[in-house]
């Protein structure tokens, strides 16, 4: 009697089992518990370096309440029903609602005191499976930036990449909190002397735009009729402890 799966078939339970875990918001931690099966041996599984036996899979298969066997992967061309592992292993009904515009809020680089405002859009790609971000209305268009949308169940932290030519630039934004703004944290290089870029991290808030009349974006400085309301926002980031600058 053969005790283990064949290679397409882990790799179909495979993918069963993180579109569950996803779906449901569970720790792979929390199905190793419940099944009574080892961490790493889970591991190991949902990554393809080894095989699941058939009993392990009749233990998930009661710790989940699903039937894991009997279904195929979606192949090439195919829509695929959750992200990658590397992006949280999601499905898009766990995360529709972070599709949309959003205002994006920081402080400004080139001015003291102002900020910078521009739009985000979030949506999901159906050829990749997953959710993807791009900006717009930049006055800098020669930096705007687009990639990928990774939501890790472990932490709940939503990160923003983007990687070009070996550069990487991320926002790790906090789940939402009053009015859906999501806030948090932007690692990037910003422009300094000449030709040279200099690493920056600031505090950045995305506000969902809620309407369809068009924001004030650029360089926004005390005065403008939206300023008060930018800054707060982007104070808001420290103020309530929603990112940490230490020192």
């Amino acid at each position: 009697m053969q005790t283990e799966l064949s290679e397409e078939g882990s790799e179909a339970v495979a993918l069963i089992v993180r579109e569950e875990l996803a779906r449901r918001r569970l720790s792979r931690q929390w199905l190793a518990d419940e099944a009574k099966v080892s961490l790493s041996t889970l591991e190991k599984a949902l990554a393809g370096s080894r095989p699941f036996t058939l009993a392990t899979v009749v233990r998930l298969e009661d710790a989940l309440g699903t039937s894991l066997r009997g279904k195929k992967p979606a192949a090439d061309g195919e829509l695929r029903p959750f992200s990658p592992d590397s992006m949280g292993s999601y499905t898009r009904q766990a995360v529709q609602w972070l599709e949309g515009s959003y205002l994006t809020l920081r402080p400004s680089f080139s001015e003291a005191g102002a900020v910078f405002a521009y739009l985000t859009s979030i949506s999901w790609d159906d050829a990749q499976g997953h959710l993807v971000f791009s900006e717009a209305a930049r006055t800098d268009a020669e930096y705007q930036q687009k990639g990928f949308v990774s939501f890790p169940n472990i932490s709940g932290a939503i990160y923003l990449v983007t990687i070009s030519e070996g550069q990487y630039r991320v926002a790790i934004l906090n789940r939402p909190v009053g009015g859906g703004a999501m806030s948090g944290i932007l690692l990037t290089l910003a422009a300094g002397a000449g030709a040279q870029l200099t690493p920056a991290a600031v505090p950045i808030t995305l506000v969902p735009k809620r309407d369809a009349g068009e924001p004030t974006v650029g360089v926004v400085r005390a005065g403008d009729e939206c300023y008060a309301d930018y800054r707060e926002c982007v104070d808001k980031v420290t103020d309530r402890g929603y990112a940490r600058f230490p020192g």
